[in-house]
Protein backbone atom coordinates (compact mmCIF):
# COMPACT_ATOMS: atom_id res chain seq x y z
CA UNK A 1 0.00 0.00 0.00
CA UNK A 2 1.79 3.51 -1.00
CA UNK A 3 2.07 6.08 1.70
CA UNK A 4 2.74 9.79 1.25
CA UNK A 5 5.13 11.81 2.64
CA UNK A 6 4.52 14.18 5.08
CA UNK A 7 6.73 16.78 7.42
CA UNK A 8 7.88 15.89 10.69
CA UNK A 9 5.50 16.23 12.98
CA UNK A 10 3.62 15.39 16.68
CA UNK A 11 1.40 12.21 14.81
CA UNK A 12 2.32 9.81 17.25
CA UNK A 13 -1.47 8.84 18.58
CA UNK A 14 -3.14 7.85 21.07
CA UNK A 15 -1.62 9.95 23.89
CA UNK A 16 -2.90 10.36 27.29
CA UNK A 17 -5.08 12.77 28.23
CA UNK A 18 -4.34 13.32 31.53
CA UNK A 19 -5.06 16.30 34.49
CA UNK A 20 -1.47 17.16 36.06
CA UNK A 21 -2.22 19.35 39.54
CA UNK A 22 -0.16 21.62 41.16
CA UNK A 23 -0.04 24.39 43.28
CA UNK A 24 -0.84 23.47 47.03
CA UNK A 25 -3.86 22.10 49.01
CA UNK A 26 -4.88 26.05 49.69
CA UNK A 27 -3.90 27.26 45.77
CA UNK A 28 -4.36 24.47 43.87
CA UNK A 29 -4.16 24.15 40.27
CA UNK A 30 -4.96 21.96 37.54
CA UNK A 31 -4.06 21.63 33.48
CA UNK A 32 -4.30 19.11 30.89
CA UNK A 33 -1.43 17.66 28.70
CA UNK A 34 -0.81 15.43 26.34
CA UNK A 35 2.93 15.22 26.18
CA UNK A 36 3.69 12.73 29.08
CA UNK A 37 4.69 8.84 29.59
CA UNK A 38 7.24 6.63 31.65
CA UNK A 39 10.80 7.23 31.10
CA UNK A 40 12.40 4.69 33.31
CA UNK A 41 11.00 1.62 35.11
CA UNK A 42 13.42 1.30 38.62
CA UNK A 43 13.41 3.97 39.68
CA UNK A 44 9.97 4.37 38.28
CA UNK A 45 9.80 7.88 36.09
CA UNK A 46 7.68 9.88 34.46
CA UNK A 47 8.19 13.31 32.09
CA UNK A 48 5.26 16.38 31.63
CA UNK A 49 6.53 18.80 28.40
CA UNK A 50 5.12 22.06 29.09
CA UNK A 51 5.35 25.24 27.33
CA UNK A 52 7.00 28.01 29.96
CA UNK A 53 4.34 30.53 29.16
CA UNK A 54 1.74 28.38 30.83
CA UNK A 55 0.91 29.47 34.15
CA UNK A 56 1.51 25.61 35.71
CA UNK A 57 5.03 25.86 34.17
CA UNK A 58 5.94 28.20 36.71
CA UNK A 59 4.06 26.61 39.89
CA UNK A 60 6.13 23.57 38.85
CA UNK A 61 8.91 24.81 37.92
CA UNK A 62 9.07 27.02 41.19
CA UNK A 63 7.82 23.46 43.95
CA UNK A 64 9.47 21.05 41.72
CA UNK A 65 6.30 18.70 42.58
CA UNK A 66 3.06 18.10 40.37
CA UNK A 67 0.60 14.92 40.21
CA UNK A 68 -0.15 13.35 36.85
CA UNK A 69 -4.23 12.14 37.36
CA UNK A 70 -5.83 9.75 35.04
CA UNK A 71 -8.71 10.83 33.41
CA UNK A 72 -11.96 9.40 32.72
CA UNK A 73 -14.80 9.44 30.38
CA UNK A 74 -16.51 10.75 33.33
CA UNK A 75 -13.86 13.72 33.70
CA UNK A 76 -13.37 14.37 30.20
CA UNK A 77 -15.45 17.82 30.28
CA UNK A 78 -13.38 18.59 32.65
CA UNK A 79 -10.27 17.41 31.27
CA UNK A 80 -11.13 19.69 27.94
CA UNK A 81 -11.69 23.03 30.08
CA UNK A 82 -8.65 22.78 32.21
CA UNK A 83 -6.53 22.65 28.89
CA UNK A 84 -8.63 25.61 27.27
CA UNK A 85 -8.58 27.79 30.97
CA UNK A 86 -5.67 29.36 32.52
CA UNK A 87 -5.08 28.82 36.18
CA UNK A 88 -4.22 32.38 36.37
CA UNK A 89 -7.07 34.11 36.67
CA UNK A 90 -9.56 30.85 37.48
CA UNK A 91 -9.79 28.30 39.90
CA UNK A 92 -9.85 25.91 37.44
CA UNK A 93 -10.65 23.09 40.58
CA UNK A 94 -13.63 24.97 40.92
CA UNK A 95 -14.69 25.88 37.40
CA UNK A 96 -14.70 22.10 36.30
CA UNK A 97 -16.06 20.97 39.76
CA UNK A 98 -13.12 18.91 40.83
CA UNK A 99 -11.63 17.96 44.06
CA UNK A 100 -8.45 18.80 45.22
CA UNK A 101 -7.64 15.72 48.26
CA UNK A 102 -4.09 16.10 49.90
CA UNK A 103 -1.65 14.11 48.21
CA UNK A 104 0.49 11.29 50.37
CA UNK A 105 4.32 12.76 49.17
CA UNK A 106 3.75 15.89 47.55
CA UNK A 107 2.57 19.24 48.48
CA UNK A 108 0.80 19.54 45.01
CA UNK A 109 -2.70 18.30 45.58
CA UNK A 110 -4.33 15.34 43.83
CA UNK A 111 -7.97 15.21 41.96
CA UNK A 112 -10.02 12.94 44.36
CA UNK A 113 -12.21 12.11 41.25
CA UNK A 114 -8.90 10.77 38.98
CA UNK A 115 -8.90 6.82 40.20
CA UNK A 116 -5.23 6.90 39.48
CA UNK A 117 -3.04 9.83 40.41
CA UNK A 118 1.20 9.46 40.49
CA UNK A 119 2.66 12.00 42.93
CA UNK A 120 6.16 13.29 41.21
CA UNK A 121 9.32 15.18 42.61
CA UNK A 122 11.30 16.86 39.67
CA UNK A 123 14.73 15.62 39.36
CA UNK A 124 15.54 17.80 35.76
CA UNK A 125 14.40 20.07 33.39
CA UNK A 126 15.32 19.92 29.64
CA UNK A 127 14.45 23.20 27.65
CA UNK A 128 12.89 21.04 24.41
CA UNK A 129 11.89 24.59 21.95
CA UNK A 130 8.60 25.22 22.26
CA UNK A 131 8.14 22.89 25.76
CA UNK A 132 10.43 22.38 28.86
CA UNK A 133 10.70 18.74 30.09
CA UNK A 134 10.18 18.20 33.44
CA UNK A 135 11.50 14.45 34.22
CA UNK A 136 10.24 13.09 37.61
CA UNK A 137 10.07 10.21 40.24
CA UNK A 138 7.05 8.90 40.96
CA UNK A 139 6.85 9.01 44.80
CA UNK A 140 3.18 7.33 45.28
CA UNK A 141 0.75 6.28 43.37
CA UNK A 142 -2.85 6.55 44.74
CA UNK A 143 -5.28 3.85 43.13
CA UNK A 144 -8.94 4.43 43.87
CA UNK A 145 -10.30 1.20 45.49
CA UNK A 146 -13.43 1.12 42.91
CA UNK A 147 -10.35 0.19 39.93
CA UNK A 148 -9.35 -3.03 42.00
CA UNK A 149 -10.70 -6.70 42.22
CA UNK A 150 -11.71 -8.49 44.92
CA UNK A 151 -8.21 -9.58 45.41
CA UNK A 152 -6.71 -6.20 45.07
CA UNK A 153 -5.26 -6.69 41.19
CA UNK A 154 -5.95 -3.25 39.57
CA UNK A 155 -8.53 -3.25 36.90
CA UNK A 156 -7.95 0.21 34.40
CA UNK A 157 -10.65 -1.28 32.08
CA UNK A 158 -12.98 -0.64 34.70
CA UNK A 159 -11.99 3.30 34.71
CA UNK A 160 -12.92 4.23 31.45
CA UNK A 161 -9.76 6.20 30.65
CA UNK A 162 -9.75 8.63 28.06
CA UNK A 163 -6.73 9.03 25.27
CA UNK A 164 -6.16 12.24 22.68
CA UNK A 165 -5.91 11.23 19.23
CA UNK A 166 -5.39 13.63 16.32
CA UNK A 167 -7.67 16.28 18.06
CA UNK A 168 -10.31 13.87 19.39
CA UNK A 169 -10.67 12.33 22.49
CA UNK A 170 -11.69 8.26 22.92
CA UNK A 171 -12.48 5.83 25.25
CA UNK A 172 -9.95 2.93 26.33
CA UNK A 173 -12.27 0.06 27.48
CA UNK A 174 -12.03 -3.11 25.26
CA UNK A 175 -8.90 -5.18 26.38
CA UNK A 176 -7.39 -7.18 23.13
CA UNK A 177 -4.41 -9.14 24.73
CA UNK A 178 -2.23 -9.40 27.41
CA UNK A 179 1.57 -9.11 27.57
CA UNK A 180 3.22 -12.09 25.93
CA UNK A 181 0.42 -13.54 24.30
CA UNK A 182 2.15 -13.93 20.95
CA UNK A 183 4.51 -16.22 22.03
CA UNK A 184 2.40 -18.10 25.39
CA UNK A 185 2.40 -21.23 24.97
CA UNK A 186 -0.71 -23.45 24.83
CA UNK A 187 -1.40 -26.53 27.02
Amino acid sequence: MPKQIWKGSTLLNPTPAVLVSSGTMEHPNVFTVGWTGIINTRPPRTYVSIRPSRYSYGLIKESGEFVINLTTTALLKATDKCGVYTGKNKDKFKLCGLTPEESATVSAPSVAESPVSLECKVFDVIPLGSHDMFLADITAVRVDESALSPEGTLMLDKCRLTAYSHGKYYELTKPLASLGFAVKKHK
